[in-house]
């Protein structure tokens, strides 16, 4: 049975690949993106709108069956921690609202590795407390993705990540044991992980995919 699919930051390094996977999958006749502006992508599947993330609205009719989240910025680039916030919490939070008011089953989104409601460090915290928030939606399956430092090419050019994407893969081979789920991961396994996740069996409410684990789907 063809699926409906909802996603939004199909522009970044996760997402561009994401919905090309989607778009070429048997698995769904219908591909929703959110979108700030066109992306200039073509394809019969693929229904593009442009929105404000602050008022993220389907057509009262519409059913969705799987939400894809790969929003995700960086403090320097949003320019304070208000603005991180609304981008890395309050965006997934309200597009899950959405998705399960439309229907939808699961919902699968990018976390970040050390993610903890607890943590000292401001990124870390607000990925965990992400978590929790959307756990407490209770979608009949909520997928969430804990990578290390992505590697792949951005639409814009981030110099800190660049740096430690250059470290990181020099010193990738030698990272085992208790150290592999600290190596960096390529943008396209996690959306083929992310992918691969959507149509799989598992009847878990809450699945939480490690770094390393995500090299294995």
């Amino acid at each position: 049975m063809s699926r409906v699919a909802l996603i939004a930051g199909a522009t970044g390094l996760v997402g561009s690949h994401l919905i090309e996977i989607l778009l070429k999958s048997p698995e769904y006749n219908k591909v929703i993106s959110f979108v700030r502006r066109e992306s200039g992508m073509k394809h019969e599947k693929l229904d593009e709108r442009i929105i404000s993330f602050d008022v993220m609205k389907l057509l009262p009719h519409e059913e969705i069956d799987d939400v894809f989240c790969c929003l995700g910025t960086t403090i320097k680039k949003a320019k304070s921690k208000h603005a991180f916030k609304k981008v890395d919490y309050e965006y997934p939070i309200q597009l899950g609202k959405l998705g399960k008011a439309h229907g939808a089953k699961q919902y699968l989104v990018i976390s970040s590795i050390g993610a903890n409601p607890g943590s000292p460090f401001f990124y870390s915290k607000v990925k965990g407390n992400l978590e929790k928030e959307l756990m407490e939606l209770h979608f009949p399956s909520l997928h969430i993705f804990r990578p290390s430092l992505l590697l792949g090419e951005r639409q814009e050019f981030r110099f800190g990540e660049k740096a430690g994407e250059i470290f990181s893969r020099a010193v990738r081979p030698v990272m085992m044991g208790r150290l592999k789920r600290y190596r960096s991961i390529p943008g396209q396994q996690v959306a083929y992980g992310m992918y691969r996740s959507a149509i799989g069996t598992s009847k878990q409410e809450v699945i939480i995919h490690e770094s390393e684990q995500i090299q294995e789907l």
